[in-house]
Parts: structure tokens; sequence; C-alpha cells
């Protein structure tokens, strides 16, 4: 501290305030535990703010009530009107900001961290943020998760890039922001910051722990002085769990595990109906909000995130023929939302579709043996939300923060891994992951993979190759090559397009006729490598083809350069140390 106030004497601007507060950080970590601190008390800040503006927005649905999931009924002309001129403002709001068809896309806190180095624009964040809050508070079938995650990374990117640290760091502080975000808003410390560990990290380090977990009890303390949160649930946990549950809760993780995989095919299949049926973009919430609404007056629980409803299902479970009914309802209402282009998570709404479904599994295996309700109902909650968002460790330290039962928590546990291992093997993706897929992006988690992404064909090749024409025969490529035979040849055809590749062994070897042309010799005539291709990309086609070394052809067919696979492999171990480096945090140590 006495460092700090010394450089606040010495530098009175603003510009040489952050350079002073840059170094400080750059040699001492506890000052990055205290940026990570900030990030935690900003998130909270916005969670707090978040949740009264929706609360807020809700009235117009139910005036003088709380939140819409939990209410008995609506009248009709509200749950009808609101929800679609919600959708309308949102349209219109993504019709003006699109007008002159340059909006940039908003950038989530998992690829910012897997490609950008957690750069994400505060900007486009407070954007992404108030059309959660609008689309939320109008009763869209969505959590409020996107803008709680969204806006607390933001804060974490702008701190790091405005002090300008290291890559890794504005990655740390990006998760930081995300773990306080979801650790305030259900009250849950340990399942915030492994979140953020599992989801936006992407990976565990022993100096990560630290700044995550004091950004969470930051953002914690925020909420409960601010009085942001729900009193928490007394639930009736079972004194033990009977041995042959445990082969049930596995099946009921399998259960979970295709009721999330088909929900998120929804999600896909209606966003594609519905802009089939709904040409222009600016009325589809609209059309959206009114179906939603239409679903909300046979029950109001789909409403919003469903996180009252989720709550009164813990406590009094559904029969088998409400559960299986309000599940209906509950996921055609959610894949309506995200389709016609409402923003949201489906986090929220996995929880309350797995107390469901855990109510439903708990009656049908009643005739057989009878299961603790409860049990069912966290179990099939943490198995279908980590379906969802991909964080099994997340979900079972959830229930053990919403439970308070260590014994129940760990019966939970096998259930939540059969539904991961399961997702893993039938689809592969979470539901983020899955969004990045159907726009062309090939990112599974938050793992830096953005330098891979940087180091393209182009930048290892080597641009200047020896090159022949096809049709020329061994003996004049031996002549032309006379003392100096190089290890690869690329042949050319008459338009100086590329004709294949020939090692310059197989030119010299005595049994090869010298009247045979070149072309007769080539190799790897299709297979060819892209100078903008990443170095996975490269890997992956060297193991394809298994080929020592490819030509790189542009897109007219001329040939730019060479690579061979032991120097693409000696890059990408380079770099995949260094960034094994970081993630380990060598430098937090300094």
């Amino acid at each position: 501290m006495t460092a700090l106030l010394e450089h606040l004497r010495t530098h009175r601007t603003p510009t040489r305030l952050l350079v002073a507060l840059r170094a400080l950080v750059r040699t001492d970590s506890l000052w990055l535990v205290f940026l990570a601190c900030v990030t935690g008390t900003l998130a909270g800040l916005a969670v707090t703010v978040i949740t009264d503006t929706t609360l807020f927005a809700h009235h117009l649905l139910a005036p003088g009530h709380g939140r819409l999931s939990g209410l008995p009924g609506l009248v009709p002309w509200r749950a009808l009107c609101v929800p679609t001129l919600g959708g309308l403002a949102l349209g219109l709001w993504h019709f003006l900001a699109n007008r002159d068809g340059h909006s940039p896309r908003p950038v989530d806190p998992i690829e910012a961290n897997a490609l950008h180095g957690g750069r994400m624009s505060l900007r486009d964040s407070l954007v992404v943020t108030g059309q959660t809050i609008l689309s939320n508070g109008c009763g869209a079938s969505l959590g409020l998760e996107a803008g709680f995650s969204q806006i607390g990374a933001a804060f974490g990117s702008r701190i790091g890039r405005n002090l300008r640290l290291h890559r890794a760091d504005v990655r740390m502080l990006v998760g930081a922001g995300t773990a306080g975000a979801i650790g305030a808003a259900f009250d849950a410390p340990l399942a915030g910051a492994f979140y953020a560990f599992e989801l936006i990290i992407g990976s565990y380090a022993y100096p990560l722990l630290a700044p995550v977990a004091c950004a969470t009890l930051c953002a914690l303390a925020v909420v409960h002085m601010t009085g942001a949160i729900l009193p928490a649930m007394v639930i009736d946990t079972p004194a033990t769990v009977p041995p042959l549950a445990y082969p049930l809760l596995a099946a009921l993780g399998l259960a979970a595990a295709l009721i999330g995989v088909a929900l998120m095919k929804s999600v896909a299949a209606t966003e594609t109906l519905l802009r089939r049926l709904v040409r222009p973009d600016w009325l589809r919430p609209a059309v959206g909000g009114l179906l939603v609404g239409l679903l909300a007056l046979l029950s109001p629980s789909v409403l919003s995130s469903g996180h009252m409803a989720m709550r009164a299902g813990l406590v009094h479970a559904p029969g088998l023929s409400l559960a299986v009914w309000l599940l209906l309802l509950k996921a055609v209402a959610s894949s309506i939302s995200v389709g016609a282009g409402f923003r949201g998570g489906l986090f929220f709404a996995s929880l309350y579709l797995g107390v469901l479904a855990g109510a439903a599994f708990c009656s049908l295996t009643a005739p057989f043996l009878p299961l603790p309700v409860t049990l069912c109902t966290v179990a099939g909650m943490c198995a279908l939300a980590t379906t969802i968002i991909g964080a099994p460790l997340t979900m079972i330290l959830l229930a053990l923060e919403t439970t308070h039962s260590p014994g129940m928590t760990a019966a939970v546990a096998l259930a939540a891994i059969v539904a991961s291992l399961t997702v893993r093997r039938i689809f592969g993706y979470t539901f983020a992951t899955w969004r990045f897929h159907l726009r062309g992006e090939n990112i599974r988690s938050g793992v830096d993979v953005g330098w891979m992404r940087a180091l393209t064909v182009a930048r290892m090749m080597r641009p200047i190759v020896d090159s022949l024409p096809a049709g020329m025969s061994v003996a004049e490529a031996r002549a032309t090559f006379a003392g100096r035979m190089p290890r690869y040849i690329v042949l050319l055809d008459a338009d100086q397009h590329y004709a294949g590749l020939v090692e310059g062994t197989r030119i010299g070897t005595l049994d090869v006729p010298p009247e045979q042309p070149l072309s007769d010799l080539a190799e790897a005539r299709h297979e060819v490598l892209a100078p903008g291709s990443c170095v996975a990309e490269a890997v992956a086609t060297f193991e394809r083809t298994s080929h020592p070394a490819l030509a790189v052809v542009g897109a007219q067919g001329h040939v730019m350069g060479l690579l061979s696979e032991r120097y693409v492999l000696r890059r990408y171990a380079e770099e995949l140390e260094r960034t094994r480096r970081d993630l380990a945090g060598e430098k937090y140590a300094r």
C-alpha cells in the first residue's frame, strides 16, 4: 500500500497512474487479486441492477406481484400483449442497430477467452445486457445469465485492457467477472467460481483460485448488502440414500442428457422454421412473444427464467402428468424464445426443466423402488443443467450449496457425470458451443486457442520453392538440379497451376527410367494447404493425408509456398508449451 501511495503522489495524471498500477500488478500478484475484487464488486452491482430492473418490468405483466414463473395465473390480455410488445421493441432495437449493415456481433465471454485473449467490448456488452433485461422483463422464456456473465466479464476485460495486462491476466479477469456474476445470482460462491474455471477460463490452476474466489465473494457481499437475493430455501433432504438408488440416478442422468440434446436441437430447428415463416427479422421477436404469451395462458411457469417455479418444484414436486405437461410447455417456450431472437440463455431454464424431469422420473420409478422426491428433483436439475452448460463440477457444487447435504450431493454427482459423459458421446456440444458450431465456429470451451488461429499456414510456410513443369522428363530434371537435388519439387501444369509434389530422392533413384515424365511420380495431387488455415487445421491435414510435406496453394491454383509436417509440429509444440506455461501462471510467482 505504501508503494501505491507513493505512486499516487508522484504520478498526477490518469495515464501515469495507469502506468504505475500496471507496474505494481506485474511485479506483485496481490494487486491482481485486488483487481479481481474490483471486478467482482462491479459484477455484484450489475447483478443487483439487472435483477431489480427486471423485477420492475415484470410488474407490467403482473402488477403488485413478484417473479412471473411463480404466479398462479395471469390476466389474458397482459399475457398476450406484454411479450408481443416486448418482442416488437426488441425487433425494432435490432433493426435500428443494424440498419447500416455494419453492426458488430457481440463477443461473449467464452468466445473472448478462446479466440481474443479476453478482449470484449464494454459497449456491446451493455447492449447485450439491455436486450437480455428487455427479453426477460417482457416474459421471454429465457434466463438472465447471459446478461449477468456478459457484463461481469466485460468489466474484467476493460480493466485488464486499460492496464495493458498480459493476455493470461486479462482472461483471468474475464473469468473473475463471470464468476462473481453467476455466484451472486445463485448465492453460490463455489458454483460461481467453478463456472468460470470450467466454462470461461477453460482450466483450473492454483494461482487462479485466489483472484477468482475473491471476486466471487466480493460480488456475493454486494448482493447481500443490497438485498438482491431471494430467501434461502428449506428443502427436505433425505438422511440417507438407498444403495439401489444409484443405478436409477445413473438412468436419470442418461434421460436428462437425451432431453437436453433434444432441447438444443429443437432450438436450432425452431430458429430455422421461424426464419422461413417470418421474413422480416424485426418482426420475428414479436411473433415469438405472442406464441410464448399463448403458452403462458396454459401455465405462467413458462415465462421468464422459471426461477420461482424451480424453487417451488424443489419444495413441492409436481406429479407425473403435471410434471410432463410443464416440461413440454417450458421446452417449447424456451425454443421459441431463442429461435425468435430474444436475448438470454438456457442455464436458468434448464434448472427448472431438470426439476420437472426429476419429478416425473420419481413418479415413474415409485412402483418399483420409491426414491426421495427431493433426491430426484435435485439430481434431475443438476444433470439437465450439466447437459446444457457442460460444467458438471459447477452443478455438483450448486447442489451442495442449495441442499447443504453432502451425502445427497454425492449421489447427485453420479447423475451429473453420467449426463456429461452421455452428451459428449452422442452430441459433443453444450448449448453455447452448439450455437458457435451453427455459425461456423469450432469452439469447445474457453481454452485459449486464439494463438492457433493467429499461427496460419501463410506465416509458417517456406515461400521459395523449387518447381518444374509436370511434363518434364526425369532426365531433364536431373540435369536441371545437377549437384543440388532439392528435397521436394513442386510440379506445375501449362497454366502454372499446381499439379503435384515429387520428392527429390525419387528423381535420383536409378530404378526410375530417364524418359519417364515427372507427372507419373507426382504425389499429393489433390491434397494441398490453404494459406489461411491455422496450425491445428494443418496438423489435421497432415495426419489425414500421411504426406511429410504439402504445397500451399492460393485460391487461383497458384503455388505460394511449401510446408513440412515436421516444422508444423515443432511450431505447434512450442506454442502449446508457451500456452501451458501461461495457464500454469508462472508469472504470478514473480
